[in-house]
């Protein structure tokens, strides 16, 4: 979506004549899809909204609790903004263009059979974060290189949001040791559908530990256990899930037209526009 300003400015006057030059300024528009609040209470793990076709929260909190606009899923994008944001004030951006464009959000999180499919191209097209950004060394995100990858199911595990330069489990592997956003250590991943209420979980940072052997059953003396930000798990008696800070919200934002975002500062609304430039006519 996005839409043209013309702009009148006065530029000189001589003879009594004034010059007139007009400008036409566009903008493109990027749709809040979802938010995820990794300490509201509520849990967007694997099996939880992705792939459901389902509203999820309010407008009035969209950006402040877990938020999905199943309108906004359901269109077809070509873009996709990862922005992660402190009280709706965004500190850090990644924009990413899908290899195939045109195609909803719902619809790839529900091709899940095989899933682990990297969705994007070239790396991030935009990459901005705030100087005076946090908790950057091991965000899910920010502290990672490389190309989205949906839906990465290895065992019985699942991650919706991964980024290919970090730690992607083999197949057949049961080492617990991919992070994202939207996970689930004990689920089917080719379905979407949860084993237990033990090891769902919303966003996990970025650590090199691999399990179960290494910390499974033993959560209180183990080297090392994966942490996630916030409290959203939804098993709170699992010490083998170990709770961390908030580095913020995560917003994600589509386009079929937008490949910039605005920049870290931005209060960011339901849409936020992107100007493009303009054009003298």
């Amino acid at each position: 979506m996005f839409s043209t300003v013309l702009v009148l400015s006065l530029v000189g006057v001589c003879a009594s004549r004034s010059v007139e030059h007009v400008e036409r300024v566009e903008y493109r528009t990027w749709e809040l899809g979802m938010n995820l609040n990794p300490d509201d209470g509520h849990v967007m793990s694997y099996s939880t909204g992705w792939a459901t076709d389902a509203f999820i929260g309010t407008y009035s909190e969209a950006l402040t609790k877990d938020y999905l606009d199943r309108e906004v899923w359901n269109k077809p994008v070509s873009y996709i903004a990862i922005v992660r944001h402190q009280a709706g004030e965004a500190d850090a951006v990644k924009v990413f263009r899908f290899r195939e464009g045109g195609r909803s959000m719902l619809s790839r999180f529900q091709d899940m059979d095989p899933g682990r499919e990297v969705v994007t191209e070239g790396g991030p097209m935009q990459e901005t974060v705030s100087k005076n950004a946090k908790n950057l060394h091991d965000d899910p995100i920010f502290s990672v290189d490389g190309d989205l990858a949906f839906n990465w199911g290895y065992g019985d595990n699942g991650h919706r949001i991964v980024l290919t330069g970090g730690n992607l489990s083999p197949v057949g592997s049961g080492d617990d040791n991919t992070h994202g956003l939207g996970n689930d250590y004990h689920c089917y991943p080719l379905t979407g559908e949860t084993r237990s209420l033990h090891w769902q979980h919303e966003i996990s940072n970025i650590i090199d530990c691999p399990g179960p052997d290494n910390w499974w059953g033993k959560c209180g003396s183990a080297p090392c256990l994966p942490t996630i930000q916030g409290n959203d798990k939804t098993d709170p008696t699992n010490a083998c899930l170990k709770p961390g800070p908030v580095y913020g919200n995560y917003a994600i934002y589509v386009s079929s037209v937008a490949s910039k975002f605005p920049g870290p500062g931005t209060k960011l609304k339901l849409k936020v526009e992107s100007r493009v430039g303009k054009k003298e006519l």
